[in-house]
């Protein structure tokens, strides 16, 4: 089985939008002008391929962009710099098989050489004791709770430490910038088109 973690493709946005708005009930759906958004703007927007086919996707963005997600805001009014990962989405036929834990291997590692907090929430309504397991053991903790519009689900806002951060910060940000090298390279995002600002975060699903 071969897998490839790489950066999202414009060839690759009709498979994830099919993928997202399969996943059920603890993914919110999007449409193509809310993906679009995402491929557009997203500082990490990275897919999962096996063996040729795509397997899952996650989408996490940085303090500063326009996003009206209601838990990206919770967490913009509090902190001045994060990753918050708005979504992870597996393909049934490769879930439980520690895909998930993959990503989020990924995204830290994307994360801690920028920021001092990776960020995420999780549905409390309905509750899914198998993710909300997933994050605690991946060390975030609870850092507060809201309700999704006035009759949207409850949900956990939860945040993880980044303690190398400080030590690159020190070391490279503050002089000069990080190593030009490919593993530390930002993604080529085109060129922003308008589309709706509206848009709605999803729940993580390892």
């Amino acid at each position: 089985m071969a897998l490839a973690i790489r950066d999202v493709r414009e060839h690759d946005l009709d498979a994830v939008l099919a993928l997202n708005n399969a996943a059920g009930r603890s993914i919110l759906a999007l449409d193509a002008a809310q993906l679009r958004y995402f491929f557009e703007h997203a500082e990490y927007f990275r897919v999962a391929e096996i063996d040729g086919h795509l397997a899952g996707f996650l989408i996490a963005l940085r303090e500063d962009g326009n996003y009206e997600s209601p838990n990206y805001r919770w967490f913009a009014e509090r902190y001045p710099q994060f990753v918050y990962v708005d979504r992870i989405v597996i393909a049934n036929a490769y879930r439980r098989h520690g895909l998930g834990r993959i990503f989020y291997c990924d995204v830290h590692s994307y994360a801690e050489v920028r920021v001092p907090l990776l960020a995420c929430e999780v549905f409390l309504e309905p509750r899914d004791d198998v993710v909300v397991l997933f994050h605690g053991t991946y060390g975030f903790q609870e850092v507060g709770q809201q309700r999704m519009g006035e009759n949207g689900p409850q949900v956990s806002l939860l945040a993880r430490d980044l303690p190398s951060y400080s030590y690159v910060r020190e070391t490279w940000l503050d002089h000069g910038g990080l190593p030009s090298v490919a593993w530390l390279a930002e993604r080529e995002r085109p060129p922003a088109t308008t589309v709706s600002r509206r848009r709605v975060a999803g729940e993580r699903q390892p």
